[in-house]
């Protein structure tokens, strides 16, 4: 049905390859890109043996526009999909315009030098893509990207209005190490510990990272855990989107050990983004970092558990208050047997594959730039309980909340 190249061979990357390689009735020609081609080249391997499918690879610089809009324009592929790093996200964009590509990406576009987390750079590309007749899709991952199309599933089958929104993510996993994280060091780092925003009554309030916490039983005996209060992006989209939200949260757990390695790091600047010279070179602390790290696509055979990501969401009903729980359960070790990955790439690939589908099967391909909450949730959500990510919605106490 269609021709797609996906760009970043990273753990994420692998099971966007694994899973649309289960599709090949929609993928009918993949392609798998990245700077270091022999990354690419052992996913090919590992879908081959999975799913017998044949995928390509190439070797391709995101960051090189003409390059890579060379290589789009000979190889003319119905979309990309974009999962590299953020920083190359404009970049991409760029090269598809010029070519006349879809897009999709997992992240909102970032800037090497700050940790700033705003669509408002890839916004500005709407009537340049609307003008080209092409779709961007961004944030097509799980949060952002399924936790956006959750808010829209519940508001359109729920609920009249609703008033407020919590999303809660948390991973039930252990690895076994000490300190690791659970994709790209650097980036993840950046996240955490970025000055938390969160939005009331219509102003973004912020506070230190982390600086507010609460205890959270996930549903299905995944069990209690401690949650903190982080910024993240699809925050901005949902409140730009859904105006009459009063107040929009985003919460993560985090285990002690996790915080306290930390904690140290961020108190030695070992989580800096500033060059520092050493022994006559200039190096990024928190790149150095991601470097010694553990290779998150490495921890899928080592890590147990189960995530549990979901959607509060508080409002009114046929005049009554109303409060529903929309969340998706995976576990670890199963996303491991399928595409060799852990769950946190597994939650983020499989909507990276559907959010594609959704374009090439047409449901929403539309010209200009658009978050995932703007299109019809339905297709969407029932691709979710069909490619490995099966959710419920229950209904709680309408006066439910996180503080009581």
């Amino acid at each position: 049905m269609a021709k797609v190249i996906i760009i970043g061979a990273g753990g994420v990357g692998s099971v966007v390859a694994h899973k649309c390689a289960q599709l090949p009735e929609v993928f009918t020609d993949i392609t798998l890109a990245s700077r270091t081609v022999s990354k690419c080249e052992a996913i090919a391997a590992s879908v081959l043996e999975k799913t017998g499918t044949q995928i390509k690879t190439a070797q391709i610089d995101a960051d090189d526009v003409a390059a890579l809009s060379d290589y789009l324009d000979a190889q003319k592929p119905f979309m990309v999909i974009n999962v590299a790093l953020p920083y190359q996200d404009l970049t991409i964009m760029d090269a598809c315009l010029a070519t006349g590509v879809h897009y999709l990406d997992t992240a909102n576009y970032e800037p090497l030098d700050t940790a700033k987390f705003e669509y408002h750079w890839q916004w500005a590309y709407q009537d340049k893509f609307e003008q080209a007749g092409l779709t961007a899709l961004l944030g097509s991952g799980f949060d952002p990207g399924a936790t956006n199309v959750f808010t829209t599933y519940l508001k359109k089958h729920f609920f009249d209005t609703i008033e407020s929104l919590d999303i809660i993510d948390v991973n039930g996993g252990n690895h076994g190490f000490a300190f690791a994280t659970n994709f790209n060091p650097e980036i993840n780092i950046r996240e955490i510990t970025a000055d938390c925003r969160h939005y009331e009554n219509g102003e973004v309030i912020t506070t230190p990272a982390m600086s507010e916490s609460r205890e959270f039983t996930c549903p299905e005996g995944v069990g209690t855990y401690n949650i903190y209060r982080l910024y993240h992006e699809e925050l901005e989209s949902l409140n730009k989107n859904f105006p009459e939200l009063k107040k929009l949260q985003f919460w993560m757990s985090f285990g002690d050990s996790y915080l306290k390695h930390l904690e140290v790091l961020q108190n030695v600047g070992m989580t800096g983004i500033e060059p520092v010279e050493f022994q006559g070179q200039q190096i990024v602390p928190i790149q150095f970092l991601a470097k010694l790290l553990p290779d998150p696509s490495t921890l899928g055979p080592r890590t147990k558990g189960k995530t549990c990501i979901g959607c509060l969401v508080k409002g009114t009903k046929d005049g009554a208050p109303k409060t529903y729980y929309c969340y998706q359960i995976c576990d670890h070790e199963a996303c491991f047997e399928e595409v060799g990955s852990q769950a946190i790439s597994y939650t983020t690939g499989v909507p990276a594959m559907i959010g594609a589908k959704m374009l090439i099967e047409k449901h929403w391909l539309k010209p200009g730039v658009f978050n995932m909450e703007q299109n019809n949730p339905d297709p969407f959500m029932a691709d979710l309980n069909q490619y490995g990510l099966p959710w419920q919605v229950i209904e709680l106490d309408a006066d439910f909340s996180l503080d009581s």
